[in-house]
């Protein structure tokens, strides 16, 4: 998982669990969560946990942990 702050590039978008069906790996392309697009985590909720605030491209989405464990990234080298 991404420290806050950190960017990185969306390798893949896999099932994490068997809770996560295909519907949610494809809204989570739709949102722009593509293999290549650069990516940055924002911040975590509070304590560290849920939602976890993410920058894709110039949008900010809030994402489950669920979710999150689902976007597969390589780091930025630079980072």
């Amino acid at each position: 998982m991404l420290a806050a702050g950190a960017r990185a590039t969306v390798a893949r978008v896999v099932a994490s669990s068997p809770e996560v069906d295909a519907v949610a790996l494809r809204r989570l392309g739709e949102l722009g969560f593509l293999p290549g697009e650069p990516v940055q985590m924002l911040r975590r909720g509070p304590g560290g946990r849920e939602p976890l605030a993410v920058l894709i491209g110039e949008t900010m989405f809030a994402l489950r942990l669920l979710e999150a464990q689902c976007i597969e990234v390589t780091p930025d080298p630079a980072a």
